[in-house]
């Protein structure tokens, strides 16, 4: 969490994965690499490898997945930081920030949580 915490402000860039511009995936996957583990690079194969873990018994470090696009297909995937929030980089044009999972959008496109720890 503290790793992730570091990313905050960093610009969002698709396919990135370093503190000039970084995706979702590359997020997780950075934060997790700078801890000594290894996770796929997309948050499709980081959904499909971790361990399930129910919203209820998330811990910090855990990954946060979502929907963001048409259908139930993982397009986004967070770092659970507690008390119901989680980092991310958002999308094009925002930077790594804050959400809440409680928060209505994230609440309706919430698939799943995994842990890699």
């Amino acid at each position: 969490v503290k790793t992730a915490h570091s990313y905050i402000g960093v610009p969002y860039k698709w396919g990135g994965n370093s503190k000039g511009g970084i995706d979702c995936s590359g997020l997780t996957q950075a934060v997790y690499n700078l801890n000594g583990l290894s996770i796929p690079r997309n948050s499709r194969a980081q959904y499909d490898k971790g361990k399930t873990v129910s919203k209820k018994d998330l811990q910090e470090g855990d990954l946060v997945f979502f929907a963001t696009a048409v259908g139930r297909r993982i397009s986004h995937v967070g770092i659970y930081i507690g008390n119901s929030q989680f980092i991310h980089a958002p999308s094009k044009g925002k930077k790594v920030s804050i959400a809440k999972l409680s928060d209505s959008y994230w609440t309706k496109v919430y698939v799943g949580s995994k842990s890699y720890l």
